[in-house]
């Protein structure tokens, strides 16, 4: 047997990781001097990796697992039998690795794709909303029938609040604006009633005041042509009241 011959038979192991020791660091140093077995090394290790993907990608050439086996079957190191359990299970692994890396890359792509999807989702129905928003307010304030009411508190103390009302009966529209409003006790808001020509007052939003007193209430779910005779503006608990609670902290009829 010819030198290049015994390094010939190192090879298969070597292009698994197989190989150990002192013979691993004579076929390295064969290595760097011998172009024909780094050649046969190259296509030994092409092999291996064309074995590894028969598991989730197109089936190699037959050529490539005989190649590699009777490479195997040639190292005089290890019975057949032997060899065998080591050398598939060194390609399943590699098999194993391949799937896993290719499942996490598909996963993560996916992941940012849904969250990109769901952030511009997101921000369409935003503007969608704030869009409509808009277009009802400048209905409500340029409606050929849109009253203004002056809101003014009941008693007059310090920097007394202040609001103004804007309704469309056409519309059923309403744009509510307060300032300088007092703050609430816990598990309070202020309400805002429509007080109708005919009948009882009706519920038309709660707010809050923010850390200036300032609130806004914008087209509340109202009844379809009910004519507005006056707005109000009570205290009540926090998921609101049916009538008014006194006492009426601010009201202002039509003008």
């Amino acid at each position: 047997m010819s030198v290049h011959e015994q390094f010939a038979e190192d090879l298969a192991l070597y292009a698994l990781g197989a190989l150990e020791g002192g013979d691993r660091a004579s076929l390295e140093k064969h290595l760097e001097e011998c172009a024909s077995c780094r050649r046969e090394l190259e296509q030994l290790r092409g092999d291996a990796a064309l074995l590894a993907l028969t598991t989730s990608g197109p089936r190699p050439p037959a050529r490539a697992k005989s190649r590699l086996t009777d490479a195997v079957a040639k190292e005089p190191h290890f019975r057949p039998a032997q060899m065998r359990a080591p050398l598939w299970g060194v390609l399943g692994w590699l098999a194993t690795a391949a799937m896993i890396l290719v499942a996490f890359t598909v996963s993560k792509q996916n992941t940012h794709l849904s969250s990109t999807v769901a952030k511009l989702s997101g921000m369409l129905e935003k503007q969608k909303s704030e869009s409509e928003q808009a277009r009802r307010i400048a209905e409500v304030l340029h409606a050929p029938d849109a009253t203004s009411y002056v809101i003014m508190p009941v008693s007059m103390k310090n920097m007394p609040p202040s609001g103004k009302a804007i309704y469309s009966r056409e519309r059923s529209g309403l744009v509510f604006m307060a300032s300088n409003l007092n703050p609430l006790p816990e598990r309070k808001m202020y309400e805002l009633w429509l007080i109708p020509m005919h009948g009882a007052p009706v519920p038309a939003g709660m707010f809050k005041p923010d850390a200036h007193g300032g609130a806004m209430v914008m087209n509340p779910p109202l009844p379809v042509g009910l004519e507005a005779k006056a707005f109000a503006v009570t205290i009540e608990p926090e998921q609101g009241s049916a009538t008014p609670t006194p006492p009426i902290v601010m009201m202002g009829a039509g003008g």
